[in-house]
């Protein structure tokens, strides 16, 4: 009796099977990799698939296989999409520092967090994995239920010199270190053991602050000014200049710090240029306070030669952030982490820490101080980094809302920009009165001084149709920078014009200090004459530092 031809063979259903998996695996392979590298994957997947093409006549081998198949599938399929997402949206290696440390610095719950501020492309990946899921999981079922169909018998003697010589060569593949490492289980299980070492080592960075006080008291730094001296820096989280009415943003976002430049006149300046060189906090912060030297060079910790020199250092948070809290937060003499609720979804508002500081500016147990004070700023959630109810951005149909509409941007994007404006203008309100408290701090005649600068800007519809941390365009880099101090002149309004580097800001916090030690370096300094710019490597093309 022969197959009717308009039925499809069974060994014809179970190269069909094998096809389409392996089309499947390949495009999903291809989204995360390029090149010779997705090539290398493809071979690495290739044994479980192949085995769709024999045929099996154990029903029990061929439910386990077809189990087997759909799993090994998915890991590989789960890789490339993973892989693609963070390629999409930070142009980054899952391997990468910057992923490395963000994931090492990240709990269950702010993970979750993250998903659900980024819903849409989680939904959208999750669409494409289920898609894939479905499709692996039907033909090899059918190659199942073609093997079920098909009589016993001997493969061709070409199907199996072919078979053959493929698992040759993925044997061939997972002999070589280099190829195997790149298997998703592999991969996967030492990223793991990556992240857990570097949580490890932030665990207990004890040692590493001993070695840096010893390291700042034998640099032996002192102080030129007599009298009593106070310092605040105030170091913020995700803002973008471009949304500052100081800066000339359409929408009145910082009316407080405008009033304070107009009372204070040329005592406050405002640095129109900032740059940031990192695009997200762990690193930015390493630079602040190594004073952007490589790791090479031994940098001391701007903290550590701040005690060695005589002042009291306090650290006051908004922030509950093991890295920072160890690698920084732990090298003061005082440290104040206001916000105790991890992740994103902390509801913990920046106005928290205006009576610790408050605190601090009136402690007589030391007539020199430096106050560091770290706030969330407008890191996302922007939700939830205002009061309720106090968004007066909403629905408003302003200069800037039309202009994101002419630009294309999407109606979430639209209204993530309402919610970050109005994150900015509760921001104006704390990081005025924080100006506000160290202008009135201490005794008429004492030196006090005041900078503000945040970590790392923010992307909210600028230049693309997204939101959050962006280190693939140049909002992700620009920030603010403003320096008050009550004696001595600051650089004139052409002076202020010049770019600044947020990694050289540890140059300008000693200048305020008046820390003099060995490894002064004017030339990075923007408060002195002999200031030098000099354009920092970035990994976004920027037109211009100057603007």
């Amino acid at each position: 009796m022969t197959t009717p031809t308009n039925e499809v063979s069974p060994s014809r259903n179970a190269l069909l099977a094998c096809g389409v998996v392996s089309a499947t695996l390949l495009a999903l392979i291809a989204l995360g990799h390029d090149g010779r590298r997705m090539a290398q994957l493809a071979v690495l997947a290739m044994p479980m698939v192949l085995w769709l093409a024999w045929p099996l006549r154990s029903a029990r081998m061929r439910r386990t296989r077809t189990l087997l198949v759909w799993l090994w599938a998915m890991g590989f399929a789960l890789d490339g999409a993973v892989r693609a997402y963070l390629l999409d949206a930070y142009q980054a290696a899952p391997d990468g520092a910057m992923v490395l440390g963000a994931a090492a610095n990240t709990n269950a719950r702010e993970g979750s967090e993250y998903l659900w501020m980024h819903w849409r492309s989680a939904a959208v990946w999750c669409a494409a994995l289920i898609v894939a899921g479905v499709l692996v999981g039907m033909f090899a079922q059918r190659g199942a239920a073609a093997d079920a169909a098909a009589p016993p018998a001997q493969p061709a003697r070409w199907a199996v010199a072919l078979v053959a010589l493929l698992l040759l060569v993925a044997c061939v593949a997972y002999a070589s270190k280099p190829w195997r490492r790149l298997h998703p289980a592999v991969f996967w299980t030492q990223w793991a053991n990556s992240v857990h070492t570097l949580r490890t080592a932030w665990a207990d960075q004890q040692k590493q602050r001993d070695r840096l006080m010893v390291q700042a008291k034998g640099i032996a730094p002192v102080i030129s000014q007599t009298g009593p001296s106070t310092v605040v820096l105030v170091v913020t989280d995700s803002i973008n200049r471009d949304n500052m009415a100081l800066y000339g943003y359409g929408r009145p976002t910082t009316p407080r710090l405008l009033a304070h430049k107009a009372q204070t006149g040329d005592q406050m300046a405002v640095l129109k240029n900032a740059w940031s060189v990192d695009a997200s906090t762990l690193p930015a912060l390493r630079n602040m306070f190594h004073f952007g030297l490589p790791e090479s060079e031994n940098p001391p910790h701007l903290l550590a030669l701040a005690r060695a020199a005589g002042y009291k250092v306090w650290w006051i948070s908004n922030h509950d952030d093991l890295a920072i809290e160890q690698q920084h937060a732990r090298l003061a003499d005082v440290v104040d982490m206001v916000n105790r609720t991890p992740g994103r979804a902390s509801a913990s508002l920046d106005g928290e820490i205006l009576d610790c500081v408050q605190e601090a500016l009136a402690d007589t147990s030391t007539d020199r101080k430096l106050i560091v004070v770290h706030l969330m700023g407008a890191h996302p959630h922007y939700s939830l980094r205002f009061p309720a109810n106090a968004n007066p951005f909403d629905d408003d149909v302003d200069a800037v809302e039309n202009g994101l509409v002419k630009d294309g941007r999407s109606a979430w994007v639209r209204r993530f920009r309402q919610e970050y404006d109005a994150a900015l203008l509760y921001h104006d309100f704390v990081v005025s009165e924080l100006l506000q408290q160290t202008r009135s701090a201490g005794k008429p005649g004492d030196y006090r001084a005041w900078m503000y600068l945040s970590d790392h800007g923010q992307e909210v519809g600028h230049v693309s149709d997204r939101a959050g941390h962006s280190p693939a365009t140049a909002s992700g880099y620009r920030i603010p920078a403003v320096v008050w101090r009550n004696q001595q002149p600051l650089p004139s309004a052409a002076a202020q014009q010049q770019p600044f580097r947020a990694d050289w800001s540890g140059w300008t916090l000693m200048d305020l200090l008046h820390i003099q030690w060995n490894g002064q370096k004017p030339e990075r300094d923007v408060l002195q004459d002999a200031y030098r710019w000099q354009a920092p490597t970035i990994p976004v093309a920027v037109e211009s530092f100057s603007r």
